[in-house]
């Protein structure tokens, strides 16, 4: 599942991209098809939680971003212009060219990707300044995430820890682990739950797997043995043998999503009144 750390990874495998000219452009999304970077050249190529960016500039043209999210079934693909792609056409939505002389031209092509979007470089601030402090990023602002998850004490931790507006990064796989490592249920209210802690261990945890091939919480590699309790229903806890219980946690705006506990290492939150 694609969350901080994958794009985080992404980013890095592109950054071959970085003073490359492209030579050829199709955005194939409605609303863009028209829009065209051939002739400009890749300066940049970064992450930002679960966002990545492409900064394409040229003398005379005003420098461009290309937005894209994987969601939850994007994916990037590379290889010599003119070869076989591994996916089918039609999941294509972004195709680029890059000039690698002498050679033939470097394809980039993004399959599925759940959000395609340019804009001037100028607007980069305006447009993504809602993000929260990106848990990979070098100077993570550990204070500034504590206070806009602090911000609505009466929600479930387990909300505001996907919220990127709080913290940009946090999936549904880290958000399970962190609650389990935590020993907080993903239910239980901000107001009742060691924000302080929970950023550590969603810190320490990321970090740890930026440059891992295997997302791991349990520090054990094996397969079937990297988490605690993510995908683990009715399954013995590692720590105390409880079995794994699974639910879903959303509403008011938030789309419903899976999570996982142990009822004896994270009690279910008392309920108040």
């Amino acid at each position: 599942m694609p969350e901080g750390d994958s794009v985080y990874q992404l980013s890095k495998r592109l950054q071959f991209m970085a003073g490359r000219e492209v030579t050829h452009t199709s955005l194939r999304v409605p609303r863009y098809a028209t829009v065209d970077f051939t002739g400009m050249v890749c300066e940049e190529v970064w992450p930002y939680g679960k966002h990545l960016f492409m900064l394409f500039a040229a003398d005379g043209h005003e420098p461009q971003v290309l937005h894209t999210h994987l969601k939850m079934e994007g994916t990037w693909a590379m290889h010599r212009a003119g070869a076989r792609w591994r996916k089918p056409g039609y999941t294509a939505r972004v195709v680029l060219r890059l000039a690698d002389k002498p050679k033939a031209d470097i394809e980039l092509v993004g399959h599925e990707l759940g959000l395609v979007e340019v804009f001037p470089a100028r607007e980069f601030d305006e447009r993504m300044g809602y993000l929260g402090p990106d848990l990979l990023a070098e100077d993570f602002d550990f204070e500034e995430a504590k206070r806009r998850i602090l911000e609505d004490p009466e929600r479930e931790i387990g909300r505001a820890l996907l919220d990127q507006y709080r913290l940009a990064g946090i999936g549904n796989e880290y958000r399970a682990e962190i609650c389990f490592l935590g020993g907080v249920h993903p239910r239980e209210k901000v107001k009742n739950s060691d924000v302080d802690k929970l950023l550590l261990l969603a810190r320490r945890l990321m970090w740890a797997n930026k440059d891992e091939p295997v997302r791991v919480s349990t520090g054990v590699k094996r397969a079937g043995e990297t988490s605690y309790v993510f995908g683990r229903n009715n399954k013995p806890c590692r720590r105390c043998t409880t079995l794994i219980r699974k639910g879903f946690l959303g509403g008011e705006g938030d789309l419903e999503r899976v999570i996982w506990w142990c009822p004896k290492c994270q009690p279910e939150p008392v309920e108040e009144g």
